[in-house]
């Protein structure tokens, strides 16, 4: 299996993505070991001296005034976990706790937290065990970093609370740690503190959006250019030296791609009629414009992970000069502004397909389709019903698209009076994406029967792969009504799974 090895300068998104979602073992380096022991040494001196060191010898938040007493002090932080595991609602994705959790531990690793040794050894060994603790969708407002949902998973260090074991089955996590022979941590100074205080659960968030955005961004192109191609529209829009004037990148890349997809089309060009057209709608005509600023966003918002994923978020830190300072490194504007600005790439890459569905469908913009599609159009309703479905999925793109960072409730006796909100901004927009799969896979659906009905026009190779590769996931062809939420279940699950995008890149390579 593969091993991810956590030293004390980061990592990167595709470690994340291995441990999350690829049940990646994790193994912390010579390095990271020696930098957790040096400044467990600085802690444990200023433990020893009768000065108050905030989250060493002190409360926390809006009680950080109180000085506790040496014999008190495993208590507070065995506390500051228990109060702050205070989540409700369902229970977040197992992917998203184990990003949780490893990303945790990529701080505690960077030597600034003042965590002995022993419990980042601990924290790999739970991931390494597949036990996931129980962690609940509400309880963050994402500054002081993500606390109840970073406490859930402390409560789980310390063998308490609920946790799924790798068999799937949610156990109390004293057992599942005996079970693996994983002794609970008993936290001494700062260790609760330094457990909970991170921007970890956004950021897994938007590393996972990112990786899922990058295929479905290229699931857009080839969308788009089946559409394109379904309405007879004109590929000479897509000529790199019209794109080369504007250059922003993900415009170029979206045009190639679209190029590319329909390289060798016997539609594009065609009139109904022999009627010239003189342009396409905007929703056709501007697609590589439309995706290609989603793309750029996407790459704003790569910036800001990889800054993070190369970030220590925790307050207070240990400085390599001796020092421990207070901080607001654990505030999550930075990511939260880029999860709600994808959020709005998405609802409007959802938007503009939902536009040339909407076309395909139109008798009167369709340019010589039967009414939606329709075998025996009146007899026969033909896709009507799922361009609402796909409507509905726009709209709610749409609601998704209001931006969580805008808000903030002030918290903790007005001590922590300005938060980010973006655990909120990240859960969103894990929806969004969940949700714009959808809309492409009706486009899709919609977009490869409408080529099937252009009688006597051989549709470009890259799609005839397409269609080919639709069919033999059981998705039908034209033909009367039927059932439809299996086949539209059917064609979700050709996008989300890749099976588009590996049909499409045995004829063009791969795409942008």
């Amino acid at each position: 299996m593969h091993t991810v090895v956590v030293g004390t300068s980061g990592v990167t998104a595709s470690d994340v993505l291995a441990v999350a979602r690829g049940g990646a073992r994790v193994q912390l380096s010579e390095e990271a070991v020696a930098a957790l022991a040096a400044a467990r040494e600085i802690v444990d001196a200023l433990a020893a001296k009768p000065d108050p060191v905030y989250g060493v010898s002190t409360g926390f938040g809006a009680l950080a005034t109180r000085h506790i007493s040496a014999e008190l002090r495993a208590q507070l932080q065995r506390n500051i976990v228990r109060s702050h595991a205070a989540g409700m609602g369902p229970r977040v994705e197992r992917d998203v706790v184990r990003a949780l959790m490893f990303l945790r531990l990529k701080t505690v690793c960077s030597g600034h937290t003042g965590v002995r040794p022993e419990v980042a050894q601990a924290m790999a060994d739970l991931l390494n065990a597949g036990i996931t603790p129980v962690v609940h969708e509400y309880g963050s407002l994402g500054c002081s970093g993500d606390l109840a949902p970073l406490s859930h998973c402390a409560l789980a260090l310390m063998g308490e609370g609920d946790a799924e074991g790798p068999d799937g089955v949610v156990r109390p996590a004293a057992e599942l740690l005996a079970e693996h022979g994983i002794q609970p941590v008993e936290l001494r100074e700062k260790e609760g503190l330094a457990l909970l205080n991170g921007t970890d659960g956004m950021l897994g968030m938007l590393v996972m959006a990112l990786a899922d955005l990058d295929a479905l961004y290229k699931s857009a192109d080839v969308t788009a250019a089946l559409s394109l191609e379904a309405l007879l529209g004109t590929d000479k829009v897509l000529a790199p030296e019209l794109h080369a004037i504007r250059p922003h990148p993900g415009q170029a890349a979206s045009a190639a791609n679209m190029a590319a997809v329909l390289k060798g089309s016997g539609l594009t060009g065609h009139h109904q009629d022999d009627a010239p057209r003189v342009q396409d709608a905007y929703s056709v005509r501007c697609a590589p414009q439309v995706a290609g600023a989603g793309r750029d966003t996407m790459a704003h918002a790569r910036l800001v992970a990889d800054r993070e994923l190369a970030s220590a978020v925790d307050n207070p830190v240990v400085l390599p000069d001796g020092r421990v300072e207070s901080n607001g490194n654990f505030h999550g504007a930075p990511v939260a502004y880029v999860l709600d600005f994808l959020a709005v790439a998405v609802a409007d890459l959802g938007s503009i397909a939902e536009r040339r569905t909407d076309r395909l469908l139109d008798k009167n913009r369709s340019h010589g389709l039967p009414p939606f599609l329709a075998d025996d159009a009146g007899v026969d309703s033909g896709l009507m019903i799922a361009q609402y479905t796909q409507a509905a999925l726009v709209s709610e793109l749409k609601r998704l698209a209001v931006p969580a960072s805008a808000d903030s409730i002030p918290s903790s006796a007005m001590q922590e009076d300005h938060v980010s909100m973006g655990w909120s901004a990240a859960r969103k927009l894990r929806t969004a994406v969940d949700n714009l799969t959808r809309v492409l896979a009706v486009e899709l659906y919609a977009a490869t029967r409408a080529i099937e009905l252009r009688e006597g026009l051989t549709p470009a190779p890259a799609t005839r792969a397409v269609i080919d590769a639709l069919r033999e996931a059981g998705v039908q062809g034209p033909g009367p009504d039927r059932f439809l939420a299996p086949d539209l279940a059917a064609a979700d699950a050709f996008v989300r799974d890749g099976r588009l995008l590996a049909a499409v890149e045995t004829v063009t390579g791969p795409l942008q």
